[in-house]
């Protein structure tokens, strides 16, 4: 049950982390690593906004899950991260996004540590506590 806790406060905080930076600071975030530039906001806030709500999910699951209140459990956490690991890893292998070094590099290291949190939960088994 230890692993499982920690791993839903590691995935829940961040994903807050990641839907804060998109919902808050998108030109910072895209110019600081020379992501490819928008002429609208509109879709980079949406995707901080459901980050943030699963982060929020998350979080409920941890620390409310005993006083009747539920998240998302570490199950769908997992399928949610796969999922996203996966479909960022497929663009930046097949994507031709023209990325610059910075944007290239960030990119990689959020699918890394996605893929990384999914690869924790699957291997201590936590969806089965």
């Amino acid at each position: 049950m230890a692993k499982k806790n920690l791993l839903l406060m590691l995935d829940g905080i961040v994903n807050l982390v990641l839907g804060i930076m998109l919902i808050f600071f998108p030109a910072q975030l895209m110019k600081a690593f020379d992501l490819p530039k928008v002429e609208m906001f509109f879709y980079v806030n949406i995707l901080g906004a459901v980050l943030f709500g699963i982060g929020i999910a998350l979080l409920l699951e941890r620390f409310a899950g005993k006083k009747g209140t539920t998240g998302l459990g570490i199950g769908g956490a997992i399928a949610i991260n796969m999922c996203a690991a996966g479909v960022l890893i497929f663009w930046l292998l097949f994507g031709n996004l023209e990325l610059s070094k910075g944007g290239e590099i960030f990119l990689w290291s959020i699918a890394i540590i996605v893929l990384g949190i999914v690869i924790a939960e699957l291997v201590t088994k936590s969806w089965r506590e």
